[in-house]
């Protein structure tokens, strides 16, 4: 049997890309439509401090791509990934950083196309 309140405790300490890779999972693996327990795994994290609640408060953000990096082909071929533009528009706005990449973004869209851009080598802020 598993340890119950083991497996609270890393529930709780998920952040918002995993609980969303975890709902994935429950959905598509499972069958199971985990919309509640999101929720209930999310609640807890947020009552952990006020900088959690602010987090978790705003659900839009803008991708801004502060510097491209030394890995600048890697950067273009993420930028056309994320925001299915051609290759000399994506060029374009890699050139042109600092620039928003993504306007009012979900949060995992958000983390995920920032976790891609930091991954090829640029430097990425969320605001």
């Amino acid at each position: 049997m598993a340890n119950i309140e083991k497996l609270a405790e890393e529930l709780v300490g998920l952040t918002v890309l995993e609980v969303n890779e975890l709902s994935n999972v429950l959905k598509d693996k499972y069958g199971i439509e985990p919309a509640a327990a999101a929720v209930a795994v999310a609640a807890p994290a947020a009552a952990g401090g006020e900088v959690a609640a602010t987090e978790s408060a705003k659900s839009e953000y803008d991708v801004v791509l502060k510097d491209a990096g030394g890995q600048k082909v890697a950067v273009i071929k993420a930028v056309k990934d994320i925001t299915n533009l051609g290759l000399g528009e994506a060029k374009a706005l890699v050139d042109g950083a600092p620039k928003t990449i993504l306007e009012k973004a979900k949060t995992a869209d958000a983390e995920e196309a920032k976790k891609k851009l930091e991954e090829a080598g640029a430097t990425v802020e969320l605001t």
